[in-house]
């Protein structure tokens, strides 16, 4: 969706997020591995620094530094966030939560904000949900650990939440804690604290602190090296024969949580919250289609999804029949996933129906328009697992084009593009994502490949951005997955416009929600010149520009098939849904018009080519599931790259040639 600028800060920092100081060691790679060597062998840390935070903090609560270390990772990827709070109110390198302090009731609202129809098929009137977010009455004990890391410390909140070497001394304090509790001695072996791991996820069943468990101890089996926000290398040496004690589980007192009738992969925590299938009069119903995925149409797509709200509002909103639906959440504390919608039925939540009828919607716990308000690395492995697993039962590339932001979705008519969502925006890492899938993206072809996939540097990829806050001022500098377009090789020159976005030809802006002349990483486009340290692409019908230097590059070079109007042709449609020609619908089916969107694919123009699929259309305009059909036409078509959304052309209107060629 739309981020908005409510997302409201922490007492004291000044409607910004305040960037707390931690120094930087210049001789990081000099020093030995972190957990490494034996105590008394290594050289001191350097006062001030996190490594020193963590050496100090493991030897005063007697807990293994590779145990900080991996839970830390696990929780920020040991970044500081300059004291900002994640989208669960999660503080620092531990992620220790006060959420009453950090998100007070954002009052998003979802898809129910704005234009947009979610459901996004003109058979039937559009649901407008008037579903209220609930307040919440007491906080589960996952978003108060910074209160009991206080408590047992005797730091204050405010230190614990602004200052890193306090953060990560609280976070010790809790896993001792958690030691303490279940029994077991403070040892210096870290296959000793398998429970106490699992109780600092805070998680009330035993699946889900189980899953945050594995994954600390997969981080500290593997090992780990990063730079972190503030500019130091952090290590975490592997220990590839490291073995927990799981039985420690057992002796934690947690809920035995059923996973029964969810889709979810092995390796999570996943439970069943359904959302209705009801109806509630005048032949209305919500919030979701019964269908027969995949045998009567195939699953192509996988839509990433914010939710614009915190985990429990958002569980009561997917479970109102008169608002809408997706098919998973995930919750960014531990990753814990709940599916509401099963895979062979339809959820309303991409506001295009072409795509709605052909993918799987996962919304997780978050704010596009809060830079800071940062994803949790547990809700990143989890979501990375749950679309490895369902892109291999349903057979789904796992690629750019398959695997789409909301913001990808095109808009299904000219009337409808202006109103589409925009999460989950420029500062979701689809590099990492990605990687965590075992699909990172690279270079794949040499400078005449013909092709780029957008690939900056998340971390030191900084564009300015306006409107997270206030309208029209600067967001915080972050790192961003997005590249800027311009409509020359110069920064002065303007942004690359949307008349799709804009109909009367108004201006791009760099607003935070404006993605009219923006491209994402992983997405592929034609090259059509190089200047320099530019490159241009051909993006909306246009020839746009991007800095493009070889020391810093933000795309790299890669090859593949690209669609160009046929020999004759001076331009093609675009279509936002490849619905069936009318001679393919029965009788009893209203045939639906195959509009074309405001923009045109000129002759010499060149777009990265994606899926070819067939006209199809799901008809189910009532409740009552006798009269849908899947209406299956002759007509194929090649889904493109087309702007910073995908699009559709008609494989009548074009060719398909190399890129390099």
């Amino acid at each position: 969706m739309r981020g908005t600028a409510t997302y409201p800060n922490a007492p004291g920092t000044s409607g910004r997020v305040r960037r707390t100081a931690v120094a930087v060691a210049s001789a990081a790679l000099l020093l030995p591995l972190l957990g490494a060597a034996p105590s008394g062998t290594s050289a001191p840390e350097p006062a001030g620094s996190l490594r020193g935070a963590f050496a100090a903090a493991a030897a005063e609560y007697r807990v293994p530094q590779s145990v900080l270390l991996g839970v830390s990772y696990l929780q920020s990827r040991w970044d500081t966030h300059g004291g900002a709070p994640s989208v669960s109110g999660g503080y620092g390198p531990m992620h220790l939560t006060d959420a009453r302090t950090a998100l007070a009731e954002s009052g998003a609202r979802h898809h129910s904000e704005g234009t947009e129809d979610a459901r996004g098929d003109g058979s039937r009137a559009p649901l407008l949900p008037g579903t209220k977010v609930p307040r919440n009455a007491e906080l589960p004990a996952r978003l108060t650990t910074l209160r009991k890391a206080s408590e047992l410390t005797g730091l204050s909140p405010e230190r614990l939440r602004t200052d890193a070497a306090a953060n990560v001394a609280g976070g010790a304090a809790l896993l001792a804690a958690a030691q303490r509790q279940l029994g077991e001695p403070l040892s210096g072996d870290p296959a000793d604290w398998y429970g106490a791991v699992a109780r600092f996820s805070a998680a009330d069943d035993s699946a889900t602190a189980a899953a945050y468990a594995d994954d600390v101890y997969d981080v500290i089996r593997g090992g780990e090296r990063r730079t972190t926000d503030t500019g130091e290398r952090v290590t975490l040496a592997a220990r590839p024969a490291l073995r927990p004690d799981t039985a420690q589980l057992r002796r934690a007192g947690l809920r035995q949580a059923s996973a029964e009738g969810t889709e979810c992969p092995a390796n999570v925590s996943c439970e069943w919250i359904p959302a209705p299938y009801e109806e509630f009069g005048d032949g209305d119903y919500g919030n979701h289609d019964l269908g027969d995925r995949p045998a009567a149409q195939r699953i192509e797509y996988i839509v990433v999804h914010d939710t614009e709200g915190a985990w429990e509002g958002v569980l009561n909103m997917v479970q109102d029949p008169t608002y809408v639906s997706w098919n998973y959440t995930l919750r960014s504390t531990d990753g814990h996933i709940a599916q509401h919608v099963k895979a062979k039925d339809v959820a309303w939540h991409a506001g295009n129906w072409y795509v709605n009828a052909k993918s799987v919607g996962l919304e997780h716990e978050g704010f596009l328009a809060s830079p800071d308000a940062w994803y949790t690395e547990a809700m990143y492995r989890s979501s990375a697992r749950l679309v490895t697993y369902l892109a291999r039962k349903y057979g789904i590339p796992l690629d750019r084009q398959h695997i789409l932001g909301h913001d990808n979705v095109p808009g299904p008519t000219a009337s409808t593009v202006p109103g589409m969502h925009t999460d989950p925006g420029p500062y979701w890492d689809w590099q990492h994502y990605f990687a965590l899938m075992g699909r990172p993206f690279h270079r794949t072809a040499k400078a005449d490949g013909g092709l780029v996939t957008v690939l900056p540097k998340y971390a030191e990829h900084k564009p300015l951005y306006t409107g997270c806050v206030t309208k029209g001022e600067p967001c915080a500098a972050h790192g961003s997955s997005e590249v800027r377009l311009y409509s020359l090789p110069d920064e002065s020159s303007p942004l690359i416009k949307d008349i799709g976005l804009r109909p009367s030809g108004g201006d791009s802006t760099t607003d935070v929600n404006d993605i009219g002349s923006r491209v994402s990483t992983g997405q592929r486009y034609a090259v059509a010149e190089r200047d320099g340290d530019w490159t241009a692409i051909w993006y909306l019908g246009q020839k746009a520009w991007f800095k493009n230097p070889r020391k810093q590059p933000t795309a790299v070079d890669a090859t593949g098939r690209v669609a160009t109007p046929k020999a004759g042709l001076s331009e093609v449609p675009v279509y936002g849904r490849a619905y069936p020609e009318k001679e393919a619908y029965p009788a009893g089916v209203p045939v639906q018009a195959v509009s074309p969107l405001p923009y045109k694919l000129l002759a010499g123009q060149r777009y990265a080519v994606g899926a070819t699929v067939a006209g199809e259309y799901f008809y189910a305009p009532t409740f009552d599931t006798a009269p849908h059909k899947v209406v299956i036409g002759k007509d194929k078509y090649y889904e493109i790259q087309f702007g910073h959304r995908v699009a559709f052309v008609r494989a009548a209107d074009v060719e398909l040639v190399g890129s390099a060629s």
